[in-house]
Order: structure tokens, then C-alpha cells, then sequence
């Protein structure tokens, strides 16, 4: 899974302070499950909760959650693009301390694609896919030509 390693590199670089501490940065697997169907392949996704504690934050919980968003719009965007996702997808809990400080743990639930192929001469590879884009004209360029009926010259 490499989800949570990105996720983490994410969140340090946004907030140098949990680089300096990364003992205050947890971050946890819970739930996890495997869905591989019946097919010629044994490709499969991983599906999981991952759990990201942050001990003992003295800052806004928004300096946390605006890293988490841009990372998840990124690499698990229909968290954020489809209703139903959105209302479970990323849940949190928050331990008040003493002097302003909090403990912040948040539930995400993500998934990893995993393609399976064989390799000559026997085993397999696995690779990790990337999430498919939610826009599936993204990346493409358009040019419209309009012509005149009668000339068949370009207009615009």
C-alpha cells in the first residue's frame, strides 16, 4: 500500500513541525479488505481506513485539513466529487487538551488498485494504478473550425 507513505510525505511538507516530530504523526490501517473478482487476472484493490493521528497540535485543525484535502483530491478524488462519498469518506475525532492543544485523529477511507500480470518464464508483476481522473476529457485539447457552407473556407 502506498497510500499512506504519500499521504504522510504530504502532510510533513505542508507542516515542517511534524517532519521535526514525526513521532506526533501516526498514521494507522484499520479495516482493511481485498477485492479480487473471479477474472483471468489476479489483479485486485485494496480497500482501507486509514487512520491519521497528530498528537498534542497547537494549531488550527484547517492547517491540517486543507494538506489532507489537496492530497485527497488528488489521489482519491471521488471523496470529494460523489455525495455519497462525501458524507463518510473522511470523518475525524478530536481530544481536547490542556493550553489550546488537541489530539486530531482522522478516518479515511481509500483505495488502491493493484494490476496483476504474468511474467514470462513464470511469477507476476504488480502494479500500482494511479485513481482514474473524474473529468475523462481532462488532458485533452480542443479546436473547433467552423466553414462557410458555400466556400468551405474556415471561419474562426
Amino acid at each position: 500500500m502506498l497510500k499512506p507513505a504519500s499521504l504522510r510525505t504530504a502532510i510533513e511538507a505542508a507542516l515542517p513541525d511534524l517532519k521535526r516530530n514525526p513521532d506526533r504523526l501516526l498514521v494507522f490501517i484499520d479495516e482493511g479488505g481485498i477485492r479480487c473478482t473471479a477474472a483471468a487476472s489476479l489483479s485486485f484493490e485494496y480497500s482501507y481506513t486509514l487512520k491519521l493521528v497528530v498528537t498534542d497540535y497547537a494549531a488550527h485543525a484547517d492547517t491540517l485539513m486543507v494538506p489532507v484535502l489537496a492530497w485527497v483530491a488528488a489521489n482519491q478524488p471521488e471523496l470529494l466529487a460523489n455525495p455519497d462519498r462525501q458524507r463518510d469518506g473522511i470523518r475525524f475525532e478530536a481530544d481536547l487538551l490542556d493550553k489550546g492543544k488537541m489530539d486530531l485523529a482522522l478516518s479515511i477511507q481509500l483505495t488502491e488498485r493493484v494490476v496483476v500480470r504474468p511474467v514470462d518464464g513464470g511469477g507476476y508483476t504488480a502494479e500500482h494504478v494511479p485513481e482514474p481522473p473524474l473529468d475523462e476529457w481532462a488532458g485533452w485539447t480542443w479546436h473547433l473550425t467552423i466553414r462557410h457552407p458555400d466556400t468551405e473556407e474556415a471561419v474562426g
